[in-house]
C-alpha cells in the first residue's frame, strides 16, 4: 500500500501546473491536500488546525510535502501537536521579514519556531528565491535539525519556476519511504 501524503501549499494554494498539484494528480487515493478555507488570507492558528484534522485523519506515519507558507504552517503545527508523521519536506521556506513576504494576508506565522522538529524532515531552498535568502534556509534547517539540500537558481520552486513534475524534489521525497511513495 502506499504512503499517506499531505500536501500543504503556501499562500494562494497550488494551482495545475505547480508541482504539488502534479503529484497529486499523479497518486489519487493515497495523496490529499489539505483543506484551508481562505488560500489568500491566511491565518496560521487556522492553517495549523487543518494540518492537525488531515493528519489525524490520515493516520500515524503520514509524510507532508509543505511549500513556502505551507512551511510555516507545518513548523508551528509541530510546535503545537504531538502526533507522528514520517516525515516532511520543507520547500522554499519562506522569511516574513522578506520584502516579498505578504505580511498583510499572513496572520500569526511570525515568530518561527525554532525547536527541532520532532520527525524526519528535509528543507529545500533555492538560491535566488525572493521570499527567503538561502542563508536564511540553512539557518531553518540547522535550527529545526533538517536536512539541507540547496537547488541553486530556480526561484521560488513554483509554478513559475517551470519544474514540472520536478523529478528531483520527488526523489527528495522519496528519501522518506522508497518503496511506497
Amino acid at each position: 500500500m502506499s504512503r499517506r501524503v499531505l500536501i500543504v501549499p503556501g499562500h494562494g494554494n497550488s494551482g495545475a501546473t505547480h508541482w504539488q498539484s502534479i503529484w497529486e494528480t499523479s497518486k489519487p487515493g493515497c495523496w490529499r491536500r489539505v483543506k484551508i478555507e481562505d488560500w489568500d488570507h491566511a491565518v496560521c492558528d487556522e492553517w495549523v488546525a487543518a494540518i492537525a484534522r488531515d493528519v489525524e485523519a490520515l493516520g500515524p506515519d503520514t509524510i507532508v510535502v509543505a511549500h513556502s507558507l505551507g512551511c510555516l504552517a507545518v513548523v508551528h503545527w509541530a510546535a503545537r501537536n504531538t502526533a507522528a508523521i514520517g516525515g516532511v519536506l520543507l520547500v522554499a521556506v519562506p522569511d516574513p521579514s522578506a520584502p516579498a513576504f505578504p505580511r498583510a494576508d499572513s496572520i500569526g506565522f511570525s515568530p518561527i519556531p525554532s525547536a527541532r522538529l520532532p520527525f524526519p524532515s528535509i528543507v529545500v531552498a533555492s538560491d535566488d528565491d525572493p521570499y527567503a535568502a538561502i542563508s536564511y534556509a540553512q539557518s531553518c534547517a540547522n535550527i529545526w535539525g533538517s536536512e539541507f539540500v540547496d537547488v541553486g537558481a530556480r526561484g521560488h520552486l513554483n509554478a513559475a519556476s517551470h519544474l514540472d513534475d520536478w523529478a528531483e524534489g520527488y526523489r527528495l521525497l522519496q528519501r522518506f519511504d522508497p518503496s511506497n511513495l
